[in-house]
């Protein structure tokens, strides 16, 4: 894509377009849903909608997946205790999911298992359900870590993380 259309593309979107995009009351029960997913296994979730990348990426011609990396440091997801953290973020300027898992989990989910969960969300949002589609991945994550990561009889996971959706 051109340097300089790429460049108004994600300058011409803000933090209220992507609230707007997800509708009234979406973040507060993706923020719920998360929530409640976490009851049932040890990991961590954390949901982010950025409306467009920071010029600085830009510039330097940083893709989603270059962002998505970096949030999963700053968000500090990659520092849970199980080391079974997930991110799952949403770029809208390009349409762009990325879905990135810490150490722990990477090692027990196959890369085909996490491109149809982003294949699914993709086809939602194609059709214009971003609240239905980040649902979808969530409940995708969930079952993954209720696999390979259950509470164990009695336990309470510690919720290592915040759960409402980050917004960019």
């Amino acid at each position: 894509m051109n340097r300089w259309l790429r460049l108004l593309r994600h300058r011409w979107l803000d933090e209220d377009d992507a609230r707007r995009t997800l509708g009234a009351g979406a973040l507060e029960r993706i923020e719920q849903r998360v929530r409640d997913s976490e009851r049932g296994h040890d990991g961590e979730i954390r949901v982010c909608v950025e409306a467009g990348l920071p010029l600085s990426y830009l510039w330097r011609g940083l893709s989603a997946r270059d962002r998505a990396l970096t949030l999963f440091g700053k968000l500090r997801v990659w520092d849970t205790e199980r080391n079974n953290g997930v991110l799952i973020y949403l770029l809208l300027a390009e349409h762009r999911i990325e879905i990135v898992a810490d150490r722990a989990l990477s090692r027990q989910v196959d890369a085909a298992t996490w491109q149809r969960i982003v294949d699914a969300m993709g086809a939602s949002f194609r059709a214009g359900r971003f609240e239905e589609g980040l649902n979808a991945a969530i409940d995708a994550v969930d079952a993954l870590l209720r696999q390979h990561f259950p509470l164990t009889p009695g336990g309470v996971s510690p919720n290592e993380l915040p759960d409402a959706p980050l917004l960019g």
